[in-house]
């Protein structure tokens, strides 16, 4: 044993320990060790040299392994590993069928209750941020949906058409989309627009515009007039069950989009955006919290938009006291959208002269509420990296170390 190197390692176990507040005890059952052990470690005469025992201490401590090492240590996300794994078979199925090509496979002998209850599992699994579990499951459940509309005729054929555009969005399209696979995001938004064609139905036309409106944005292309023509179609068939909800979320949409357009004069723009949020808050009035087309319309998501918009639009401030009066725990069905509100305040505060700690603790908010969304979303990390040149207490640097390391980051 390296006695220095001992000794070293412990010193750092124990006082990251000590500056986390936790005992012996507590530290060595979150890592699975005796106390006994741990003790030796802390006190340079067990060298920690196993990779999985330094993991397991950095977890419970949320800090980087470095912090104990210091040495570089690969991060490891099995859960956002496991959903990039399963994105080639995804590509393949999305790839493979269309409307216009006979599916490869028999329909499965279910009944249609059964095939609902697994789109629905599919988009609970993309707002709880599960996005491993969800994209190991897609590409079966897209082939037997293709394969069980093209066997059906009728009334029970448009049924399955809906379906089939609600498993496409939004637990295919934004999940790719938040992946950083925008283009595999177009190909699936195409895939339910085919579907939703042959419904020739104004709601689900309009729900289309919606995700296509995502899609575009997040290619870098933000088109409020595909968004302005969606809801312009709603507006004139709001007698349809959950059209207000929709049609709020389409104004959360155009809102969004004009935050990426930098075309037009940045005061224009912040007045658009507050018309479409006024718009967004009427309609969340009316419909309440819903959860209709599998999304989360409501007086909750438009505060947490507020915050998000405002982000956008460089006004920190403004986004900060948005933030006050929001309670994202109200959609508890939704840790997605929760932990989004928690990132957004998190960039924002980092923008803020003497509020980079409390900027730190809210992207740590967010990535405990859903880690895997965190780790993929491209703003928290530009914000991680903008963050180690502020000036940051001792314990503030040390959480911000830890964040970088588990979304890849090296710093």
């Amino acid at each position: 044993m390296n006695e220095e190197q001992a000794v070293r390692i412990g010193e750092r176990l124990r006082s990251a320990r000590r500056q986390r507040g936790m005992s012996l005890r507590n530290l060595a059952g979150l890592a699975g060790v005796s106390v006994g052990y741990l003790s030796m470690v802390e006190n340079g005469r067990r060298l920690l040299d196993r990779s999985s025992l330094i993991t397991s201490f950095a977890e419970a401590l949320q800090i980087a392994p470095a912090e104990l090492t210091g040495q570089p240590f690969a991060p490891v996300d099995p859960h956002t590993s496991a959903a990039q794994e399963a994105v080639p078979a995804l590509r393949l199925v999305l790839m493979g069928l269309s409307m216009a090509t006979p599916p490869d496979r028999r329909p499965p002998q279910v009944p249609a209750a059964v095939l609902s209850e697994r789109v629905a599992k599919a988009n609970r699994l993309y707002h709880a941020a599960e996005y491993g579990n969800l994209a190991a499951g897609l590409p079966t459940l897209l082939a037997d949906l293709h394969a069980a509309a093209e066997a059906a005729v009728g009334a029970a054929r448009r049924e399955l058409l809906k379906l089939l555009a609600d498993a496409y969005h939004p637990a295919c399209t934004l999940l790719l989309k938040n992946l950083g696979y925008t283009d595999l995001a177009f190909i699936a938004v195409t895939r339910a627009a085919e579907a939703i064609a042959e419904l020739d139905d104004p709601v689900y036309s309009a729900l289309s515009g919606f995700f296509h409106t995502h899609v575009l944005m997040a290619a870098g292309s933000p088109s409020q007039a595909l968004a302005t023509a969606a809801a312009n179609t709603l507006e004139a068939n709001l007698t349809i069950p959950h059209a207000h909800a929709l049609l709020g979320e389409l104004h959360l949409i155009s809102a969004t989009s004009l935050t990426q357009d930098r075309q037009g004069p940045g005061d224009t723009r912040a007045e658009e955006v507050r018309g479409h949020l006024a718009e967004a808050a009427k309609l969340a009035v009316r419909t309440g919290e819903s959860r209709a087309w599998h999304l989360n319309f409501g007086p909750t998501n438009v505060g947490i938009h507020k915050v998000s918009l405002n982000t956008d639009l460089g006004r920190h401030g403004a986004a900060v006291t948005a933030g006050d009066g929001v309670h994202p725990e109200t959609l508890a069905q939704a840790p997605g959208r929760q932990a989004a509100f928690h990132a957004d305040l998190g960039r924002s505060l980092a923008h803020m002269r003497g509020r980079e700690a409390q900027a730190v603790a809210a992207l740590l908010a967010a990535e405990e509420i859903a880690p895997q969304r965190i780790h993929a979303n491209a703003p928290v990390r530009n914000t991680v990296e903008f963050l180690t040149d502020r000036q940051l207490s001792a314990h503030a640097a040390r959480d911000l170390r830890g964040l970088a390391h588990r979304i890849g980051l090296r710093l």
